[in-house]
């Protein structure tokens, strides 16, 4: 039997059923989970949560909602448009403001332009 911290499986302590690492019942899943099986929530509401400690975050407790796999919905495809959207975005990420080329890499944000006007004497301070 699992610890009582975090088994609340009829959702009377949390509000929703909620579960210890690792032992979520079969038929849920994490958003990252679906996604991986090509799958999305479809706008359905929360299933269940897992609990559980973490020193990362204050208070210590983390959780993962978790949803329904027999509800989820496909993942919609990407469009023309979307692709052509996601390709001016990364241009524009690859662009020197300063010299205005395609530098074929991201531009560092802790330098604000490519490595080659960082380097001119213009910018040496």
């Amino acid at each position: 039997m699992p610890g009582p911290r975090f088994w609340d499986p009829d959702g009377t302590t949390f509000g929703v059923p909620t579960y210890p690492w690792h032992l979520a019942p079969d038929g849920l899943a994490t958003r990252a989970q679906l996604r991986a099986a090509g799958l999305r929530p479809g706008g359905q509401e929360i299933a269940a949560q897992i609990l559980w400690r973490s020193r990362r975050v204050r208070g210590g407790i983390r959780a993962a909602y978790l949803y329904r796999t027999d509800h989820a919905k496909p993942v919609r495809p990407m469009t023309p448009a979307k692709w052509a959207a996601i390709d001016a975005a990364l241009a524009a990420r690859r662009t020197c403001p300063v010299c205005g080329l395609d530098r074929g890499y991201t531009i560092p944000t802790s330098l604000g332009v490519c490595v080659t006007c960082a380097d001119a004497p213009a910018f040496a301070t």
